[in-house]
């Protein structure tokens, strides 16, 4: 009589019977956010080599895991993201030769470097791909047979504007001060106030 009313306890707590059923608390939120931050740390070559050096992509469910997340980069999702570098290196973890590679940490350093390498040239590199180019000015063909002109006569050389040639465009790496800048550096010994201890 026991066993019958054990077997009858055992039906009622399995995960298919209606009663189980598991309700996430926040609808999946606190779930989303910890695959966004993690999927966004990826975008660091630093942590990725970190989990090769721990051995994370020897586990067969972690590259599983892996292979899941790229739902990351449907549209409806991509939105989120804040770091991008993330999902190109989220695809790059799909092939086994690179995971076996960051474990190096010269392929870590070159990682990093590319990536920086990327961000200092990528608003030069768009605006290139962006800003219309200016056509040439086509040169109309010289009359066949134009009257010759009379000569014009010299211009005194006080009455022509000298323009300074353009400034080069600057990179947005380069810092607020431009080079050779006639601003005085914040330096204290060149600073004009006297520092010393008075008696």
């Amino acid at each position: 009589m026991a066993s019958i009313k054990e077997d009858g306890d055992d039906a009622e707590s399995t995960p298919s019977s209606p009663t189980s059923v598991y309700k996430d608390p926040d609808d999946g939120r606190q779930r989303f956010l910890l695959e966004l931050e993690f999927v966004q740390c990826l975008a660091n070559p630093t942590y990725i080599h970190y989990l090769a050096q721990n051995r994370y992509f020897e586990d067969e469910a972690f590259i599983g895991y892996l292979k899941y997340l790229q739902y990351w980069q449907q549209p409806e999702y991509i939105k989120y993201i804040m770091y991008p570098h993330c999902l190109f290196f989220l695809e790059l973890l799909q092939n086994a030769n690179f995971r076996n590679a960051m474990a190096h940490p010269g392929n870590k350093e070159l990682a990093h470097r590319q990536q920086f390498y990327f961000w200092k040239n990528y608003r030069n590199n768009r605006l290139k791909h962006i800003l219309p180019r200016q056509l040439p000015e086509a040169v109309p063909a010289p009359p066949v047979s134009a009257p010759p002109q009379p000569p014009v006569p010299p211009v005194p050389a006080t009455t022509i504007a000298v323009t300074a040639p353009p400034a080069p465009a600057l990179s947005p790496m380069q810092y607020a001060i431009p080079h050779g800048s006639a601003q005085a550096k914040n330096d204290m010994r060149t600073s004009g106030v006297d520092r010393r201890k008075r008696k």
